[in-house]
């Protein structure tokens, strides 16, 4: 840092107290945001309080501070404790600050100070996290996060009324989302999906299209861990606008990843990346499979595999691309629903043997001996017994993967003459 009189440092806590203040009376928003935000240019303000040493008296001694002094003063000592690496003390006087302004901001009629809120909700989750790690780093409890999804509540509980500023709730949201990902407490989502969907006060479509975007991916994620892919009806809730508390009944994961994928600003590569992430574990659970292509362009080739393993009912290559990318896998929280599209690659192997046959012999194409399933999962190295075999042929006719029925006896499937094999058509094989 290069020298800083006294006076210098003076003049820009005093140029900085007199700019917040002027975008309060101004009700200039963009202003008031730039001022609040930890990612603006801060530096030299920060550095200004370390050469200054009584910021406090200088707020508190002036009129035109003092009404933002709460806000202010441990704004400035967040700032302080930011630029020395302190990061639970600056989580500490940020939430304080936080608080101050919500106070404030709940008093102020119109929602002009909507940006302003956005930011400090954005840098609590940020700060929240750097001062947990600050935490664990000494051996303590990391609470910050859990802190900072409480004071979101509050500011939620701000936002849920008659009047201009609702529109700010998703964003809110959104940020609530990310906190209980994070803390992997994914069950309170539900309370606030609740509230968004139930109460007659919000429209969702007056909500910004960023926010609708990220609140359905984070709820179709939601729904992809309670595997519920498609909609229960065949209503197009989610082309309507009015009838949002509808949506957590009919639209599941699979319409809301995708109304948040045709949604996503196209040159946001990293966020179409994430949507698909999720989207096409549904896709393939409902017997779509996605193009190479599309893996390629959005780095997603850990489904290259696995999509292969589909196509050609190779059950070692679907096994073997779920060990190797288990990790992967596991931390999405797709793992489980890979894993069950072993009964699709059963149904594949099948059919690829009933197509053989058919070509030898068309007259007995419709039975196949169950000796020689065994025979192509040996070849896969696969080593499964007839008994084994038995009882995934009967779950594939159960789940209506394949018509037919046992030839106990002769140990036999007889498949149906009139298809055999039905798609799935987008729907799930548990249906």
């Amino acid at each position: 840092m290069a020298y800083l009189s006294m006076g210098e440092a003076h003049r820009r806590i005093t140029q900085y107290l007199n700019r917040f203040c002027d975008a309060i009376t101004n009700q200039d928003g963009p202003s008031l945001r730039s001022l609040l935000s930890l990612s603006s240019n801060f530096l030299s303000l920060a550095d200004a309080l370390n050469v200054f040493q009584d910021a406090n008296r200088l707020v508190r001694q002036n009129d035109k501070y003092v009404q933002f002094a709460e806000i202010l003063v441990n704004h400035l000592r967040c700032l302080q404790s930011f630029r020395n690496d302190h990061f639970v003390d600056a989580y500490n006087a940020f939430e304080k600050s936080a608080n101050a302004f919500l106070q404030e901001f709940r008093n102020w009629e119109s929602a002009w100070a909507l940006e302003a809120l956005y930011v400090i909700v954005f840098d609590i989750r940020g700060l929240a996290e750097q001062a947990d790690r600050e935490l664990v780093a000494v051996g303590k409890n990391p609470d910050k996060l859990k802190a900072a999804g409480s004071f979101l509540m509050k500011v939620f509980g701000a936002l849920a009324g008659k009047n201009p500023k609702r529109v700010g709730a998703l964003y809110v949201t959104c940020q609530l989302f990310k906190i209980y990902f994070k803390l992997g407490t994914v069950h309170l989502c539900r309370s606030v999906i609740r509230s968004i969907e139930t109460a007659r006060i919000f429209d969702f479509e007056e909500f910004p299209t960023r926010d609708k975007v990220t609140y359905m991916y984070y709820t179709g994620r939601l729904e992809v861990f309670n595997e519920n892919f498609i909609s229960v009806s065949n209503s197009n809730i989610i082309r309507s606008t009015k009838v949002l508390n509808l949506l957590s009944f009919s639209c599941q994961a699979e319409e809301k990843l995708m109304y948040a994928l045709k949604r996503c600003h196209p040159q946001k590569q990293a966020n179409i990346r994430l949507i698909l992430k999720y989207l096409i574990p549904v896709k393939l659970s409902l017997g779509i499979l996605p193009k190479k292509w599309l893996l390629e362009k959005y780095n997603l080739l850990e489904y290259a595999d696995v999509i292969h393993a589909l196509r050609t009912g190779d059950l070692r290559l679907l096994r073997n691309a779920l060990q190797k990318h288990e990790d992967r896998f596991l931390r999405s929280g797709v793992y489980l629903v890979l894993e069950k599209l072993e009964l699709q690659v059963y149904q594949r192997l099948t059919k690829k043997i009933y197509i053989i046959q058919k070509q030898k012999d068309p007259s007995k194409a419709h039975q196949v001996k169950l000796e020689i399933i065994v025979k192509a999962f040996k070849w896969l190295e696969m080593d499964m017994d007839i008994d084994e075999v038995e009882c995934i042929m009967a779950i594939l006719i159960h789940k209506n993967l394949m018509k037919g029925y046992f030839a106990h006896k002769s140990k036999v499937v007889v498949l149906s003459k009139q298809d055999p094999f039905p798609k799935l058509n987008g729907r799930p094989v548990n249906s």
